[in-house]
């Protein structure tokens, strides 16, 4: 929980700028999240003068207007999907995605987390007992916290909000940070910083605030230029789940004719000359050539798109899986922890659609071993789980999908599960083992 060893004031020139950062902010109700990337976007000049203008509200700027899009939104003052803007310093580009902190839109939350280098989670300092040393932290700023800890987000951040409006801030964000660092350590959650911001009035969001609250480190602005990217998993062995087959490909130059297979490698490497085997069909060839998203011939590793070209016409479609040979064990069974999503509680025996990868394959849950207790972090036994919540399952699989526990590999590690009757996403399902 110390704020951070890096340096945030080191400078880079534009011609060395890091790779973008993909992050969201997330949190409870009303802690101020559309506010806090409004003040990033305003404050960094990322917003046209026409577009301030717009979101003037009796003669004042609202900050949130500028991500909630939406026309319920608006009527409503929550946020309801998942909102994203970009921006740049002089030293990265960024991603923002605004999630929403309603507990009905879970699903989003998780939908925007999946893909995110970081985390800011806000915390709300007028809703906390912030007078007392042993404070309880609010539901949805647990649950955030896990579902971001459990996507394996690489960076998470809290930001203690609008300690402008408590009568001693320093004391609120002392017992505050004591109460996140305390709920992180229990739930083995790693905290890149928790900074004290004011994001109605500009503190601690792009410039520091010096010695505010008794903090010293960066800004969340400096913090966020300094935060890693997720790195792909390069060290797995080769999967790659092919999303588009090209027939007989014109251009011969680069396909000799033969069908090109197109997708983004999920895990490890490939190069030509390389031996694979492809699921489900269990075909093995030779690796003869492979295109970049440009069609230019060279190595390709996880994390980019690729156009593979095999020694030999084998079966294979959309949905297959090109794999190392005898390196990704495929099963059909399969412990696995479970963002529950759905409106309707989850119960054991129901079937649903699995899709892994671009392969759909039919699914039933087949035992809830424990429900997790957002609040005491204790594992509870449990013959269902209501909407939102997170558990942990076993899942019976029709047909065996090649997997890894997710913790080595996002992409082969991952499935999520579709109501069969009503085509609505059920849960995100994350392999143990």
């Amino acid at each position: 929980m110390s704020t951070t060893e890096l340096n945030p004031t080191a400078a880079v020139s534009s011609t060395e700028l890091r790779p973008a950062l993909r992050f969201i902010t997330c949190g409870s109700v009303d802690d101020g999240k559309s506010t806090l990337i409004g003040r990033l976007l305003v404050d960094s000049k990322a917003v046209l003068q026409d577009h301030l203008a717009g979101v003037q509200r009796q003669g004042e700027t609202d900050l949130a207007l500028l991500t909630d899009g939406l026309s319920a939104e608006r009527e409503q003052g929550i946020t309801i999907d998942v909102a994203y803007r970009y921006f740049a310093t002089e030293s990265r580009k960024f991603i923002i995605g605004d999630a929403p902190g309603h507990e009905q839109y879970t699903r989003n939350m998780v939908t925007a987390a999946s893909s995110a280098d970081a985390a800011v989670v806000l915390v709300d300092a007028t809703k906390l007992d912030w007078k007392n040393p042993e404070l309880e932290l609010l539901v949805q700023t647990r649950r955030h916290s896990l579902l971001v800890n459990l996507l394996r987000v690489t960076s998470l951040v809290f930001a203690v909000n609008k300690l402008d409006a408590v009568a001693d801030p320093a004391l609120a964000f002392q017992h505050i940070s004591a109460a996140l660092k305390k709920f992180a350590d229990a739930a083995g959650i790693t905290v890149r910083a928790t900074i004290p911001v004011s994001a109605l009035k500009g503190w601690n969001v792009v410039d520091a605030k010096a010695d505010w609250c008794g903090y010293q480190g960066p800004s969340l602005l400096q913090l966020l230029e300094q935060l890693p990217v997720t790195h792909a998993d390069v060290e797995q062995p080769f999967a790659f789940p092919v999303q588009w087959v090209e027939k007989f490909s014109s251009s011969s130059d680069t396909s000799q004719g033969r069908r090109v297979f197109w997708g983004r490698v999920a895990a490890g490497s490939v190069k030509p000359g390389q031996a694979i085997t492809v699921l489900p069909s269990g075909q093995s060839a030779t690796v003869a050539q492979v295109l970049d998203h440009a069609r230019r011939p060279g190595d390709i590793e996880a994390g980019h798109s690729a156009g593979i070209v095999l020694d030999r016409e084998v079966d294979v479609s959309r949905g297959d899986w090109l794999l190392a040979p005898g390196q990704i064990e495929a099963q059909r069974s399969l412990k696995a922890t479970v963002s529950w999503l759905d409106d309707e509680p989850l119960v054991p025996g129901r079937v649903y659609w699995a899709l892994h990868g671009h392969r759909w394959v039919k699914a039933k849950v087949s035992r809830i071993v424990h429900k997790l207790d957002i609040n005491t972090l204790a594992e509870e036994d449990a013959t269902e789980l209501p909407p939102n919540s997170i558990g942990h399952i076993e899942l019976a699989l029709q047909e065996a999908v090649a997997t890894l526990p997710f913790a080595q590999a996002r992409a082969l590690g991952s499935l999520i599960l579709v109501d069969t009757a009503s085509n609505k996403t059920a849960a995100a399902v994350l392999v143990n083992a």
